[in-house]
């Protein structure tokens, strides 16, 4: 019971998953359906000071190696292409759009990426990470109970 848990939130600190993974693996296998969510959410918003920490210090010295600096290029344009029309336009509300899309390449580490590459405001990006995750995880949640409940 535990290791799943455990399992869910590693799942939604991870870029392969995030809360949209953890969450419908938690509850498939038979754990608590809020002690699941709220470890999934809190895993999913960890990520975005982890994430600025990697962007501001390490990041920085691994732009040294070419073959890292092709990679992270071309992933921050991906997160940029994204986001920039979106966070241009509509500032915090776009940016939380984009990260609550419970859709592959969208969520918080993209929407961290983007915000540290378009220069947003750190808190407003913190807040619009954290309500995006919030309303993605409520709405990956409430699919994966009715889905559960269908079958």
């Amino acid at each position: 019971m535990i290791e799943d848990v455990v399992v869910s939130g590693l799942w939604s600190i991870s870029p392969l998953g995030e809360a949209k993974v953890g969450i419908p693996y938690g509850i498939a296998k038979g754990g608590n359906i809020y002690i699941i969510f709220l470890v999934c959410f809190l895993a999913n918003v960890l990520v975005f000071p982890l994430m600025l920490f990697f962007l501001n210090t390490v990041n920085t010295q691994l732009l040294k190696w070419r073959f890292y600096k092709e990679y992270a290029i071309k992933f921050a344009q991906k997160a940029k292409k994204g986001t920039k029309d979106k966070v241009k336009k509509y500032g915090f509300w776009g940016l939380m759009f984009f990260v609550m899309l419970p859709v592959p390449g969208t969520g918080v580490y993209a929407g961290t990426i983007a915000a540290f590459i378009l220069k947003v405001e750190k808190n407003k990006a913190f807040w619009a990470n954290c309500i995006g995750i919030f309303i993605s995880s409520v709405i990956v949640w409430t699919t994966t109970l009715l889905a559960m409940q269908a079958f």
